[in-house]
């Protein structure tokens, strides 16, 4: 597991991010700081904790935020952010491979038997609403090697199969995109509602991040909560 500092300035405020499956923190670079220091968490084959997570102990108000796979392995670390103020799950669920409460295994090992295929271009395609979005992606792409994304996959998967998880209350919210071709958007609202997880929807895909201009835009997005 890796972490990169996207922004560090002595502020009172963290986000922590957890990325999805083979994202690093390139196509995230254009969004709005404001006062917030933020630590993006990324690339699951392994999950040594990285020593940026000592720092947490030196803000006021600490907020998680987690995408896709990373809702999940999140989850799996979270004594780390039991004083954390707020804690975001952004499609995807603590049961990632699952029938009914996330990717459903025939779908999800497709995947990962033509993962290095599909990482060339079409899962990319996949990730995104509209053509433009996938050119605003382009011009900011993963820069992680084929290799690392499908092994990272393939580790993910040994994760989950071995894991066997009760909830306890942790997520705050939940956003789920009306257009996810990656995670059925009827599973992750399935998983949420069994989990008492509140809940809103947006008419975004897989990958809504650019539809925000800040880290503090998706926050606010608690403001707008209806279960």
């Amino acid at each position: 597991m890796q972490a990169y500092w996207l922004n560090k300035n002595n502020n009172k405020n963290l986000i922590v991010f957890f990325a999805g499956w083979s994202f690093d923190y390139y196509p995230f670079i254009s969004l709005g700081k404001n006062d917030y220091d933020i630590l993006f968490v990324y690339d699951y084959n392994e999950l040594s904790i990285p020593k940026e997570f000592d720092d947490f102990k030196f803000y006021e108000n600490k907020n998680l935020i987690t995408w896709s796979m990373g809702v999940f392995v999140a989850y799996l670390l979270k004594d780390h952010f039991k004083d954390f103020n707020y804690k975001l799950a952004i499609n995807g669920t603590v049961t990632p491979v699952d029938d009914n409460f996330g990717i459903p295994v025939r779908m999800f090992e497709l995947t990962l038997k033509h993962a290095a295929k599909g990482l060339e271009g079409k899962f990319y395609q996949n990730l995104f609403l509209t053509e433009e979005e996938f050119s605003l992606y382009s011009s900011y792409p993963i820069r992680r090697t084929i290799e690392n994304r499908a092994s990272e996959l393939e580790n993910l998967y040994k994760l989950i199969k071995n894991t066997n998880i009760e909830y306890e209350r942790f997520y705050d919210l939940a956003i789920v995109s009306d257009y996810d071709k990656i995670i059925p958007p009827k599973n992750q609202i399935a998983s949420h509602k069994n989990n008492n997880v509140s809940l809103i929807t947006v008419p975004y895909g897989h990958y809504l991040y650019y539809y925000f201009a800040s880290w503090d835009e998706i926050l606010k997005c608690r403001q707008t909560i209806n279960t």
